[in-house]
């Protein structure tokens, strides 16, 4: 058995001993909604209350699995450091109503001069406990316990149909359904752009466009994207990577790499009066069962025909059978889908999607070699320079690439500084290596084709061809507007030459300034102007973020 060591004994002899009984027990936390609602939570309260004086000292929660040294851990911090108002202290009696935890406190505690005892009831804890639980079982879990399982079945379902693929979210399905007090839900697919996936069904036509006209306004505070948000009017299935997965570096970009063990499904409610809920009541879970059964069947029957270049005039209508835990008196309903070829025309001129591009230019398709798996997506970037004196020592180092002889005028080497983590900087240079080498550093308009905003693309050329984007700025964001002007005059000076440093230390105290040390290569190359480039402006959406200085 497992003793205080001898110092640890003295400290807690030295605590004013008090003439008080404390009850002790170790007891599982869980409650009749909790279980049904999600069997994997599972934990065990250990709590010491002072039942002379009606306070609890200290309270833990662990793992059923975790060994009987925790209640003495729990002990110690009560008797240590206590909840307040109590003081540090050490009782004269411990009372628990567990054979084996009163011998195993008898062994651990023999040399603190504090009577063990065993008692049948615990009636301070007793009280404490059935207030804990009263409290679980008033919350309301997140499905209803009778539709959660054959809920969760069909999102999975519905992940592995994967509507995305083929419908762009202004590709708009509509759900007759005429019950619950739903008449028609207007599904909305997210998840073509690999960013967020799942299914918005709006209760109405109007609140779809309004909330798209409102996403699409100037103003793109913060405050305005949430307040156009919480008033939409719609029930939701989103996806997730699961909160017990572990994080892997940068292994999966998309959730759509994620193997299904690893995808969480979340439901919900939106409504402009009640805001965010994630949680479905009765009515509401069979609703959206209904609906992602007929949705998945939709996909299922005209996936040929959702998968060409136009987005086609279709209707089918299903006979949905209830889960067997309904209580409806009719076992299945009658719902009809269709797709909205119209409406997504009004959507996306709503997006301006016609009206995008300068007279002068003709937007330039997405350029099939443009790639953004080079550059880590939490990298540190900005746009500097290096001085003369500081190029000289990174020569002498083993990873500089040259390209010729540079003519040093001005204040240093216009450079790309990209920062990351020791194993992804590697990752990095050996890409750029296999490639053949860094060509060219360039910067190219581009353009948001769902919200209108332009942007500076950062590209790097490699020597084999291939573009990489290492960066998406928007083009009157004014500190980069002052750094794409310092950067334009020192290529000047310098007769087109430019760099590319990646850089260890991400994480440490040099993120943002790497030293000398941390910079782990130097690849130079010409810088080349959009004209150069001849790719026009490219509509790419933003995804990668990243700090400029």
């Amino acid at each position: 058995m497992t003793s205080f060591n001898r110092s640890t004994s003295r400290r807690l002899k030295k605590l004013t001993q008090i003439p008080s009984v404390w009850e002790g027990d170790r007891r599982p936390l869980s409650s009749s909604q909790t279980q049904n609602s999600d069997p994997d939570v599972k934990g065990e309260c250990i709590l010491w209350v002072d039942g002379s004086q009606g306070i609890v000292r200290g309270m833990d929660v662990v793992a059923p699995e975790t060994g009987p040294e925790a209640i003495v851990r729990t002990l110690m911090r009560a008797m240590e450091h206590p909840h307040n108002p109590a003081k540090p202290a050490r009782p004269q009696r411990i009372v628990v109503k567990d054979r084996e935890i009163q011998f195993y406190l008898r062994g651990v505690l023999q040399d603190l001069d504090i009577a063990i005892e065993y008692a049948p009831d615990l009636p301070l804890i007793d009280e404490l406990f059935r207030g804990f639980t009263e409290i679980l079982d008033s919350q309301v879990p997140d499905l209803p316990p009778q539709y959660a399982q054959v809920l969760r079945e069909k999102a999975f379902a519905l992940w592995q149909a994967a509507p995305w693929e083929f419908l762009e979210e202004q590709q708009i399905l509509s759900i007759e359904i005429n019950k619950w007090d739903v008449g028609t839900l207007y599904a909305s697919v997210m998840g073509m752009l690999g960013m967020e996936y799942g299914i918005l069904l709006y209760r109405s036509e109007d609140s779809l466009k309004r909330f798209r006209t409102s996403v699409l306004k100037e103003d793109e505070s913060q405050g305005h994207l949430e307040e156009a948000f919480l008033k939409q009017d719609c029930l939701f299935l989103t996806f997730e990577r699961a909160d017990d997965t572990e994080e892997e570096e940068d292994e999966f970009d998309d959730l759509a790499d994620l193997p299904l063990s690893e995808i969480e499904p979340t439901f919900g409610n939106i409504h402009p009066l009640e805001g965010l809920r994630s949680v479905l009541y009765d009515e509401e879970a069979l609703v959206v069962y209904v609906a992602i059964e007929s949705i998945s069947r939709f996909m299922r029957d005209h996936r040929n025909q959702l998968g060409g270049d136009t987005f086609p005039s279709l209707s089918r209508r299903y006979r949905i059978s209830l889960p067997e835990s309904s209580k409806e008196l009719t076992k299945s309903v009658s719902i009809a889908v269709s797709s909205m070829p119209q409406l997504a025309t009004e959507l996306e001129e709503i997006a301006g999607f016609d009206t995008l591009e300068d007279d002068s230019e003709s937007p330039a398709p997405i350029f099939q070699s443009l790639r953004d798996d080079l550059i880590p997506e939490d990298s540190f970037l900005s746009l500097g320079v290096v001085s003369w004196e500081m190029l000289d020592y990174l020569r002498q180092g083993g990873a500089y690439h040259a390209t010729g002889e540079i003519t040093q005028a001005g204040d240093g080497l216009p450079v790309i500084l990209i920062q990351t983590s020791r194993p992804k900087a590697k990752t990095v240079i050996s890409n750029i290596e296999q490639a053949g080498g860094l060509k060219a550093i360039c910067f190219n308009p581009g353009a948001d084709p769902f919200d209108g905003t332009r942007y500076d693309l950062g590209l790097l050329q490699t020597d084999n061809g291939e573009l990489f984007l290492f960066g998406e700025f928007e083009d009157d964001d004014p500190i980069h507007v002052e750094a794409r002007k310092k950067w334009n005059q020192r290529c000047k000076n310098t007769n087109g030459y430019c760099g590319l440093i990646i850089a260890k230390g991400l994480t440490g105290a040099s993120r943002g300034n790497p030293q000398l040390r941390d910079m782990m290569a130097l690849f130079e190359a010409q810088f080349l102007s959009p004209k150069d480039l001849g790719l026009g402006t490219l509509q790419l959406m933003p995804q990668l973020q990243f700090e400029e200085t």
